[in-house]
């Protein structure tokens, strides 16, 4: 693995840890396996497969991740109280 791609993974790695997942890589050494270089995300509070678990498990590439990590969180996902649009009381 070249330099450039090891930082993009430790940077996509720690924008997944900030979302509360593990970036997973498939350990296979044999160039010609299916899931060779290829990645799945974890969420860790459930420890359930959340992107890359199809057929066959680690099934993404690293730019699939990446696009997935970047899209904006749903409304239902976010705090009631940033959705509602609250403000707190100033003294």
């Amino acid at each position: 693995m070249k330099a450039a791609e090891k930082v993009r993974e430790n940077r996509i790695r720690r924008v997944a840890a900030r979302q509360r997942l593990r970036l997973e890589r498939s350990r296979r050494r044999d160039s010609r396996a299916v899931d060779y270089g290829r990645y799945q995300l974890i969420d860790i509070d459930s420890n359930i497969v959340v992107l890359g678990g199809g057929q066959h498990p680690y099934s993404v590439r690293l730019d699939e991740i990446a696009e997935y990590l970047d899209e904006p969180a749903d409304e239902a996902e976010k705090p009631k109280s940033a959705a509602r649009g609250r403000r707190s009381k100033r003294s």
